[in-house]
C-alpha cells in the first residue's frame, strides 16, 4: 500500500483537527481496531481526490485558495511598508 511515500506538512484549523480525532475515535470503536489520526487524514484525502467533480469540494478549494491569496497580498503590502 505504501510503496512510494512522500512527507507532507499540513496546516489545519483546530476545528478540523478535532473533527478528524472524533472520526478516528468513532472508527476505532466501530472497527474494534486502533485507528490513528494519520489513517483518518489519509482516507479523507484519498476519498476527496476521487470526488474531483463534486461541487462542495470545489467550493472548499476555492474558499481556501482565496484566503491564501488575501493573506499573501496583505503580507506583501506589509513588506512594502517595511512592517
Amino acid at each position: 500500500m505504501f510503496e512510494q511515500k512522500s512527507r507532507v506538512l499540513l496546516s489545519l484549523s483546530q476545528d478540523v483537527l478535532d473533527r478528524a480525532r472524533v472520526m478516528a475515535g468513532k472508527a476505532t470503536t466501530a472497527l474494534k481496531l486502533p485507528v490513528s489520526l494519520q489513517i483518518v487524514l489519509r482516507a479523507l484525502i484519498g476519498e476527496g481526490l476521487k470526488r474531483d467533480n463534486h461541487s462542495a469540494l470545489l467550493a472548499n478549494i476555492e474558499r481556501q485558495a482565496k484566503a491564501v491569496r488575501v493573506q499573501r497580498t496583505a503580507a506583501g503590502r506589509a513588506g512594502l511598508r517595511g512592517n
